[in-house]
């Protein structure tokens, strides 16, 4: 038996979690290989010109994954809290590929808090699947539950050494899925990393701090994960000296979380980088250069 996991998207919110508790079931994970510009390439000829560039990068990695594998995991993900929503590509993520490769055989969860769907529950519903007792399942992910709580608290350690640093210090502000990838948010790390930068990562913020740190500058913030870019910079901008705000086109919630942060910023040193085409990253870099410029220089726009 093998699951495979397709590096994007919501692999880099829940892979600790994901691979925790197939672990515990010793079941094998297959996870596809990081992004190139083949597997966009992929992905784009799998997509409707309207999508937004994480999800054509989503399904190229399904292409590339889809016969080295039994299963694909692929959830389902509406609301994790009553009162809000993710993203609606989350929302229909499983219909998307289903719909994309009939051939193919998921694995699927349903997380929706606001028609009584846990998360735990959609766990049990995996295991029962692959032919586990509700015991087995409950237990492999409860123990599963304390890694990715393990993996956050590591991840606020890691920030915690980059702010003692002496180095400029920069926050990366944008969903896992966008700093994590291999075509978008690794070109932005090397490069800041080859200029002696320290970079702290939005999602490296204490996951308790989070409502109330977003709070100070939105209560009414409709999608969850953009609570988290709201919160992160709120909390990490007096501690760091600058902030890249990094977008894969055309995200509707991050066109709003963005503004807000713009507007909040006051003389917060802020560049927003949007990625539509990965082909040529000569503005990008140019763009960077010039934001490390104006650090090193003082200058707050």
């Amino acid at each position: 038996m093998k699951i495979g996991l397709p590096k994007a998207l919501l692999y880099y919110h829940y892979a600790p979690l994901w691979k925790a508790f197939f672990n515990e079931l010793n079941v094998k994970v297959i996870e596809s290989d990081n992004t190139t510009l083949k597997t966009l390439i992929l992905g784009k000829e799998k997509s409707i010109d309207e999508s937004c560039l994480a999800l054509k990068i989503y399904l190229g990695h399904i292409e590339e994954l889809k016969d080295k594998c039994d299963y694909i995991l692929i959830p389902r993900i509406y609301s994790l809290t009553k009162s809000e929503q993710v993203c609606t590509n989350f929302n229909a993520l499983y219909d998307i590929v289903r719909n994309t490769f009939p051939d193919i055989k998921i694995l699927n969860y349903n997380i929706d808090i606001k028609h009584h769907h846990s998360e735990k529950s959609g766990f049990i519903k995996i295991g029962k699947e692959l032919g586990f007792s509700i015991i087995e399942s409950l237990e492999a992910y409860n123990k599963a539950k304390e890694i990715e709580k393990d993996y956050y608290k590591n991840e606020e350690k890691k920030a915690k050494e980059e702010l003692r640093s002496n180095k400029t210090k920069i926050l990366l502000l944008g969903h896992p899925y966008i700093l994590n990838d291999n075509l978008i948010g690794k070109n932005i790390t090397n490069y800041l990393e080859k200029n002696n930068i320290s970079i702290i990562y939005s999602y490296q913020i204490p996951r308790d701090l989070i409502d109330f740190n977003c709070s100070k500058i939105s209560t009414k913030i409709h999608f969850t994960m953009n609570k988290e870019l709201l919160s992160a910079f709120n909390y990490f901008k007096d501690k760091v000296d600058g902030t890249i705000i990094l977008t894969a086109f055309p995200c509707g919630p991050d066109s709003l979380s963005n503004e807000m942060i713009i507007r909040k910023r006051k003389k917060h040193p802020t560049i927003s980088l949007t990625f539509e085409d990965l082909t040529n990253n000569t503005a990008v870099i140019t763009r960077l250069e010039s934001f490390l410029d104006m650090l090193k220089g003082g200058i707050h726009l």
